[in-house]
């Protein structure tokens, strides 16, 4: 590296060749105390192109005073619009992938936990049957009176409260002493009067009342204290010809005059009976709540759990609210055998 100074009166000094910085330092210190002004300095390329790594080896410089500038504003140079383009595309695209498998995921989750909600309620009944000479737990006992205080899942002072699981029936069976609610994200209608939420309470799970809960499936039903007992009285354990063929709990739910969904406490058949026989000129109203992506959990008397589909069926309940738009119907076949005894 050459170094020429200007000198106070006006002619130029050569210092001589530079090897490295040490010996530059050494040389400013070696020159006599003249004013003197740095003109030029001149970097000759090292064929290496790369900085010394070690601190021994000396300052040499890679290229002019020019190129180190344009590569140092290189650095310092934005993305295109097209890189940002490209990034915020692919970002778009992964986002469009992940979140419909993260959403199915979370479903899949819920499902098991409803599958394990279903699984205690099964277990619950079959333990209180056992322990009750094979009776299964009443539905609703004072279903006939219109009463409307006490349910398989609790008991209520008054119509206008939530029932408390805790004076239930069930509650020396259950985890906890209570029904857990279904994980899965359903608005029901909260804290408002009897006759907009008249099942509160019930965690979103419904009970087969007509041939398990209850024994109104019974020929000769006539007058009322026959009606009485008929809710009262429930089906026993030796009554169902086909324990993994007979619904006992599943995901219900109703959808009022509002157009809401409320808690309902009973998985309702698509007939209704009397005297013994299904009456098929009419459908009742949906109570079936298919929740899980399409489907509903099942619980069958033997203790199993399955999912099942809803199937195509144009109906309106009693309030008319359009069923399949509230993902409420029944899975196939579109009879009382998933529900009867035989």
């Amino acid at each position: 590296m050459t170094l020429l100074f200007s000198l106070g009166n006006g002619s130029k000094k050569k210092i001589g060749v530079i090897d490295d910085m040490f010996a530059f330092n050494k040389t400013m210190r070696n020159q006599k105390r003249k004013a003197f002004t740095p003109l030029e300095i001149k970097i000759p390329v090292q064929e290496s192109g790369r900085l010394p790594k070690r601190h021994g080896e000396g300052l040499r410089f890679a290229g002019s005073q020019t190129d180190v500038r344009k590569r140092h504003r290189s650095f310092l140079t934005g993305f295109t619009l097209v890189e940002i383009l490209v990034v915020i595309s692919a970002i778009a695209l992964l986002t469009a992938i992940l979140v419909p498998a993260l959403a199915a995921a979370r479903s899949r989750t819920q499902g098991l936990v409803c599958k394990s909600n279903l699984r205690q309620l099964l277990i619950a009944s079959i333990g209180y049957a056992t322990e009750n000479d094979g009776f299964y737990v009443p539905a609703a006992r004072d279903m006939w009176d219109s009463a409307g205080l006490h349910r398989w899942h609790g008991v209520r002072e008054a119509l206008d409260e939530p029932f408390d699981a805790g004076k239930g029936p069930l509650v020396g069976y259950l985890a906890d002493g209570r029904v857990k609610k279904c994980p899965a994200k359903v608005d029901f209608v909260k804290g408002e009067d009897w006759s907009a939420n008249f099942e509160q309470g019930c965690g979103g799970y419904g009970y087969n009342m007509t041939y398990i809960g209850s024994r109104i499936w019974q020929y000769g039903i006539n007058g009322v204290q026959d009606w009485k007992e008929a809710y009262a009285r429930t089906t026993r354990m030796t009554e169902i010809a086909g324990p993994g063929e007979t619904l006992m709990f599943a995901d219900t739910a109703m959808a009022n005059d509002r157009g809401a969904l409320i808690e309902y406490s009973f998985a309702e058949p698509p007939f209704t009976v009397s005297n013994g026989l299904a009456v098929t000129n009419f459908y009742m109203s949906p109570s079936i709540h298919f929740r899980h992506r399409g489907c509903a959990n099942i619980g069958w008397a033997d203790g199993h759990i399955e999912p099942r589909r809803i199937a195509k069926l144009d109906n309106t309940n009693v309030y008319g609210v359009d069923s399949a738009d509230m993902k409420l119907g029944w899975f196939e076949p579109i009879n009382n055998t998933p529900f009867d005894l035989e």
